[in-house]
C-alpha cells in the first residue's frame, strides 16, 4: 500500500520531522514502513495495516505541533501509545488558560471524561496512577474558570504527609518545610500563566497554594478548591475539607490510591468519602488507569510492572 499525506504547514516541516528527521525515523522504525518527504508531502509505503498506523501517528504529530508549537521524540513515542484515541472528539474539551501560546486538551478518553465531569459537577473525585494528569487538568479547569470570571478564587491544598522523610528533619521555618509538598501545584500553575502574573494573583490572594491544615474554619464562595494527594487525608481531614465549600464553588479531589502514606491501620479519607458520597447527585467519581498516562513512555511500563508484581504477591 502507498499513500501521500499533505503537511499542514510547510514552514513547520523541520519541527515536524525533528532534528535530522529523527521523528520520521522513529515512525519508520516502529511501523516498518518506507517514508519519503518532498514538496510539502509525506509518502508512506508498506503493508496496509502498517501504513495506516504510520499515517495516524503523523496526523497526531501535526495536531500536537499546532497545539503546542513543538513535537519532539518523546512526544512522538507518547502519541504512539494513544492511537486508540479519537482526537477529533476531544475538541469540545479544549481548555483555554492564560498563556497565549498554550491550550490544554485531553490526550485520552479517560482524561476527556474527567474534564467533562469537572465542568458538570460541583464535586469531583479523581483517582489514578502517576502521570495521568489528575492534578494538571484540575488546575487547568480552575485557571480557565478564573480567566472567564466564572470564579473569583482558586485554592490548591495538599496534606503534608511524609513519604519516608519527616518534616522535622527538613531545614527552615514552617513555610520552608511545607513548600516541597506544594511544589507540584506551583509547577502546574507556571505552565498556564506567566510567572509574574502567577505571583501577582498569589499576592492578591486570588490564588492560594496551602497545606490542607490551613483550610480549617473557612468557607470559600465562588472558588475552585482542589485537594491534591487526597489519598493521604484522614477521614476527619476529608470531612473538614469538603465542608469548606461555599456558594458558587467547585471542589476537585485527586489522588493515587496505590500510594497511601498514612500510618498502618488509618483508612484513607478519600476512599472513605468516595464510598460514603458516591451515590449523591452532583458528585462525580472518575477513575483513570495506566492507559491514561501521558508522561514519558516509560512511566506506563513502570506502573504496569509494579501492578503485575502486586497481583503476583497478593
Amino acid at each position: 500500500m502507498e499513500i501521500t499525506l499533505q503537511i499542514a504547514s510547510d514552514d513547520k516541516c523541520l519541527e515536524l520531522f525533528g532534528p535530522g528527521d529523527e521523528n520520521l525515523r522513529i515512525v519508520r522504525n516502529r511501523c516498518g514502513v518506507q517514508i519519503t518527504a518532498r514538496n510539502g508531502n509525506i509518502g508512506l509505503k508498506g503493508k496496509s495495516q502498517d501504513v495506516k498506523k504510520a499515517a495516524e501517528i503523523i496526523e497526531l504529530m501535526q495536531k500536537h505541533l499546532v497545539k503546542f508549537g513543538r513535537v519532539d521524540k518523546d512526544d512522538v513515542i507518547s502519541l504512539m501509545g494513544k492511537l486508540k484515541i479519537d482526537m477529533e472528539s476531544d475538541q469540545g474539551t479544549t481548555i483555554k488558560v492564560f498563556s497565549p501560546k498554550k491550550s490544554i486538551a485531553p490526550y485520552t478518553k479517560g482524561q476527556k471524561r474527567y474534564i467533562e465531569a469537572m465542568l458538570k459537577s460541583d464535586l469531583t473525585f479523581c483517582t489514578g496512577p502517576a502521570g495521568t494528569g489528575k492534578t494538571y487538568l484540575a488546575v487547568a479547569v480552575a485557571v480557565a474558570m478564573l480567566k472567564k470570571k466564572q470564579i473569583r478564587k482558586i485554592v490548591l491544598a495538599r496534606p503534608a504527609v511524609e513519604a519516608g522523610e519527616k518534616l522535622g528533619f527538613l531545614p527552615g521555618d514552617l513555610q520552608a518545610k511545607v513548600n516541597p509538598y506544594l511544589r507540584p501545584l506551583f509547577d502546574s500553575l507556571e505552565d498556564m500563566m506567566e510567572f509574574e502574573q502567577m505571583r501577582r494573583f498569589i499576592d492578591m490572594d486570588i490564588i492560594e497554594v496551602i497545606p490542607l491544615a490551613f483550610m480549617r474554619g473557612r468557607t470559600l464562595n465562588e472558588a475552585v478548591i482542589i485537594c491534591d494527594e487526597a489519598q493521604n487525608t484522614s477521614s476527619s481531614q476529608m470531612m473538614m475539607f469538603l465542608t469548606r465549600m461555599g456558594r458558587g464553588s467547585k471542589m476537585i479531589i485527586t489522588g493515587d490510591t496505590t500510594q497511601i502514606d498514612l500510618d498502618k491501620g488509618v483508612k484513607s479519607g478519600m476512599l472513605d468519602a468516595m464510598e460514603t458520597l458516591g451515590n449523591i447527585d452532583g458528585i462525580s467519581l472518575i477513575g483513570l488507569d495506566e492507559t491514561d498516562i501521558v508522561r514519558h513512555n516509560l512511566v506506563q511500563s513502570i506502573v504496569q510492572a509494579y501492578e503485575a508484581r502486586k497481583k503476583k504477591h497478593s
